[in-house]
C-alpha cells in the first residue's frame, strides 16, 4: 500500500529540508547533484552525474532507501552494495521516524551511503 497524500507531503518537506543542507552548490550541480523519489511506500535518495561514456546523458546512482511499514509504523533503512541489490543497514535497520532516517543518512558512520 502506498503512502497517503498527506504523508507524502510531510515526507517531501522533511527530505527537501535534508537536500537543502546536503546538495552541492548551484554552480556545480550540472556535474553532481542529489535528489530523491517517492515510489509506493519507499523514498529513494540518489546521486546524479553525467555519464562517463556520454556526458550529455545523466546517470543516477542509488545512495539510500527507506521503506515505511505501515503495520509496524517503522521506517526500514537500506543501502545498495556493488551488486546493485538493496540490503538492510545493519547498524540501524529501522527507525520510528523519517527524521531519524535522515540523521542516519547524514552521519553515515560506516560509509555505506556516500562511500
Amino acid at each position: 500500500m502506498a503512502i497517503s497524500e498527506f504523508e507524502i507531503k510531510r515526507c517531501e518537506k522533511i527530505v527537501d529540508a535534508y537536500l537543502e543542507r546536503c546538495r552541492p552548490p548551484a554552480h556545480i550541480r550540472h556535474e553532481v547533484d542529489i535528489n530523491y523519489r517517492i515510489k509506493n511506500q519507499s523514498i529513494e535518495i540518489f546521486e546524479i552525474r553525467p555519464s562517463f561514456r556520454d556526458p550529455q546523458t545523466k546517470t543516477e546512482t542509488m545512495v539510500a532507501k527507506t521503506t515505511y511499514i505501515k503495520k509496524s509504523g517503522k521506517w526500514k533503512i537500506f543501502w545498495q552494495k556493488a551488486d546493485m541489490k538493496w540490503y538492510s543497514y545493519d547498524p540501524v535497520p529501522e527507525t520510528n521516524f523519517l527524521e531519524d532516517f535522515i540523521r542516519v543518512l547524514e552521519n553515515d558512520e560506516h560509509s555505506c551511503f556516500f562511500g
